[in-house]
């Protein structure tokens, strides 16, 4: 099977990648496979923050059998110390000498792997063990689904996250043209000129939002072949504008753990009206189960089950007993067409801007603040997030401010993280077990924040 360094070799006079500083890719990756070869496989954080960069170290690290690690450059603090904790790695790459702790080197033995950032059910960052091979089902899945030799992508998602990552290796793969561009210079109207019609952009439902926002930008992006749209559920007024201003949009479901999208509706079919997550791609299926474990029939709403060629093999360092199936905690169903329709989740992780968000990780990190006597996050329904981050708290002392709270969040928490609406309450809804009564407390915030005058 072919691998990084036969496509690194087959790029040598190739104008594929269309990004400052292109030019470099090859050089880069060149160099620091060399570099990596003369030593055995090694455990390596990639944080580069320029995005050639990123990709030829990328590929360097792929090439040399090293584990490489995807991470976030603006983690927080508290972020990175549980990433060094848990991969006490051999190379940094793209964070200098600000890591949070020294390097141990263990003596273990190194088998290839990528890893991709993910949340876990506590708010901790977890990675999902990845290989060349994993992802690759993943683009031989798209491919055949869209009927594609080349895949050309316009990239604005971070390429630390699976998301970006899997533009990248659908283009490098097939032989196709890769664009990078920050989503803020489309924003500001800095548009390069490049020829985008038979071209993929992926975006998340917010940014989508904004594009249309402007006349300028609504008629750029329908002129993409197509806009594939995930990372958190898009909202009925947000489909019907894309659809009236004729955008081939296709929304997806996926997931790190699937190396991007195992379903896609595509764009004719939405264009043509219908409202769902498509047909399931070639290389998985989707089993729906109630909780029993029974096998539910077309149009019955249950547990989703993934098989797929491209699952991950676990979260590390620890692979799973299971590889062949991946149970998650959407609920949906399939019609009889085979179109997966998502209906909910059952746990309650919160979508905000296409970002995974745990409240325990929010509330743990709001009570270290020790200005709050009680305290829960959740999320509200928004047109331009999917789920706004809201936190519902008493305040140790009544002139206690939420902006006092938020400083002192901002070194410890991602951006995103960071909750958009401040509720201060007298008490918070529990159960004679202790329990807050989330569903209660969703009501209050939404009557609370409808009637704040604006």
């Amino acid at each position: 099977m072919e691998r990084a360094l036969d496509y690194l070799q087959n790029y040598k006079n190739h104008d594929w990648l269309i990004s400052d500083n292109s030019q470099q890719f090859q050089h880069i990756a060149t160099e620091l496979y060399l570099e990596l070869t003369q030593k055995p496989p090694q455990k390596i954080i990639l944080a580069e923050r320029e995005p050639v960069r990123f990709l030829a170290s990328f590929i360097a690290a792929c090439a040399a059998n090293c584990q490489v690690f995807l991470c976030n450059p603006d983690w927080g603090k508290q972020e990175w110390q549980q990433v060094f904790d848990l991969v006490q790695p051999d190379i940094v790459w793209g964070l200098g000498n600000n890591y949070p702790l020294p390097i141990t080197h263990y003596q273990l033995p190194i088998t290839h792997r990528i890893m991709i950032p993910t949340g876990g059910s506590s708010g901790k960052i977890k990675f999902a063990i990845h290989t060349w091979e994993t992802l690759m089902a993943s683009v031989q899945g798209f491919t055949a689904y869209f009927q594609l030799k080349q895949v050309n992508s316009f990239c604005v998602l971070p390429l630390y996250h699976v998301s970006g990552l899997m533009q990248f290796m659908r283009s490098f793969t097939t032989g196709g043209k890769l664009a990078i561009l920050p989503f803020k210079s489309i924003e500001n109207h800095q548009l390069d000129n490049i020829e985008i019609s038979d071209f993929f952009i992926s975006l998340v439902p917010t940014q989508l939002q904004r594009l249309l926002e402007s006349p300028e930008l609504t008629s750029w992006i329908s002129q993409f072949s197509t806009v594939l749209l995930g990372g958190a559920p898009a909202w009925q007024e947000l489909l019907e504008k894309a659809r009236f201003h004729n955008i081939r949009l296709a929304p997806t479901y996926g997931m790190t753990e699937t190396a991007s999208q195992i379903a896609t509706l595509k764009p004719d079919d939405f264009l043509q009206g219908k409202q769902n997550s498509g047909q399931i791609l070639p290389h998985a299926q989707i089993t729906i189960h109630n909780a029993q474990g029974k096998a539910l029939k077309p149009n019955e709403i249950g547990n989703i089950t993934i098989h797929s060629t491209s699952l991950a093999l676990g979260y590390y360092p620890q692979t799973w007993e299971n590889q062949d199936k991946f149970s998650v905690d959407d609920l949906g169903f399939l019609d009889e067409q085979g179109y997966l329709n998502i209906v909910g989740r059952s746990s309650e992780k919160i979508i905000s801007g296409g970002e995974n968000i745990y409240p325990t990780e929010i509330e743990a990190a709001i009570r270290e603040t020790q200005m709050v006597i009680d305290v829960c996050v959740i999320g509200i329904p928004d047109k331009h997030w999917g789920q706004a981050l809201t936190v519902v708290y008493i305040p140790k002392n009544s002139n206690t401010s939420s902006l006092e709270i938020q400083t002192l969040l901002k070194n410890q928490l991602s951006k995103f993280k960071i909750p958009k609406n401040w509720i201060p309450l007298q008490n918070l809804p529990r159960n004679a077990q202790g329990k807050i009564n989330r569903q209660q407390l969703q009501q209050i915030a939404i009557k609370l924040l409808t009637n704040t005058p604006t």
